[in-house]
């Protein structure tokens, strides 16, 4: 059976109240700043590795393709694949990677490679945000960068996943990156209504472990998206416990699912996996939809954080309305 580590890379309420800012707190930490715009011929972009370490034979040439054929340039620094224990360097590294790539005034985005476990070890390390807009595209563990982005109050956080590939998965992530509107992402509809608000989508797990720290965003109006790997119905049930004991799960605007994906065997008796997403997030008040195409495995359909959305419970739709 792969560890989660494996499964990870293979995808190259006191707390709260006391870190997290409120809703329009957060939205107001970005007003100032200009508007993000799209990526365009010429734009430049830079690998980062926040976190555990590649393989020396990894090859990031289809990446760097893909981003040329559009006319972007994707810089890949060597220290993507160095190696400190099994992190892509010590956290000094990687902090320092992190600081010049984000205060480098040429870059226009940011690609985070590697994922497996660390990236809440660099904000650990004291890690800052400049007021400023960038794209930044990964998931799985550097989801922990993505949410503290958007806590900051910074557009740009792109939820999906850094492989390129010759199908509408990746064709996605490009228009993102573009301005160009997307298609909805279907799922299952397991709680009408509708709900409108910014999105926020993190990994269950990467996210559950920010909770109580500065960088764990208000989700009050959020249109939160959830998603796994290598976790046993019973470990989500006990995670999401934790959410709601905290106070995280009120007032959201609606509750999306995407893939949650492990290898077990449900005992007799035992919930599947759709169930205990099911009796745990389906009392919340607000629209719920499971198998939205997003998370591990194929595909990962790319979700942009902060932008306002829509998910219709009945039609199992989310829609980016801007």
């Amino acid at each position: 059976m792969l560890s989660r580590r494996s499964l990870l890379l293979t995808g190259a309420a006191a707390a709260v109240a006391t870190f997290g800012p409120s809703l329009g707190a957060t939205a107001a930490l970005g007003q100032s700043l200009p508007p993000l715009k799209p990526l365009r011929p010429g734009s430049r972009l830079r690998a980062v590795n926040p976190g555990t370490w590649l393989d020396p034979g990894s090859d990031l040439e289809p990446l760097v393709r893909s981003f040329a054929a559009q006319g972007w340039q994707l810089e890949v620094p060597a220290s993507v694949k160095r190696q400190w224990r099994y992190f892509s360097g010590t956290d000094a590294d990687r902090l320092a990677d992190l600081k010049a790539a984000w205060s480098d005034p040429d870059l226009d985005g940011l690609v985070y490679v590697g994922a497996g476990w660390g990236g809440a070890r660099v904000l650990e390390s004291g890690w800052r945000f400049p007021q400023r807009s960038l794209w930044t595209l990964g998931f799985s563990d550097t989801s922990s960068l993505l949410l503290a982005q958007y806590r900051a109050g910074l557009p740009g956080a792109l939820h999906g996943s850094t492989v390129p590939s010759d199908d509408a998965q990746w064709a996605r992530t490009i228009d993102l990156l573009s301005g160009r509107p997307v298609a909805p992402l279907r799922g299952l509809g397991c709680r009408s209504g509708a709900g409108v608000g910014p999105l926020v989508v993190t990994n269950l797990t990467v996210a559950t472990h920010l909770i109580g720290t500065p960088h764990f965003p208000d989700l009050r109006g959020c249109i939160l998206v959830l998603e796994d790997v290598g976790e046993a119905p019973y470990r989500v049930d006990r995670m999401l416990t934790q959410w709601r004991s905290a106070g995280l799960l009120k007032d959201l605007a609606g509750v999306g699912c995407g893939r949650f994906s492990w290898r077990g065997e449900v005992e007799p008796g035992d919930f599947s996996m759709a169930e205990i997403l099911e009796n745990r997030l389906g009392d919340l008040g607000c629209p719920l939809v499971l198998d939205l195409p997003v998370g591990h495995g194929r595909p990962n359909m790319a979700l942009p954080l902060g932008r306002q959305a829509r998910l219709d419970g009945r039609y199992g739709l989310l829609t980016l309305l801007n």
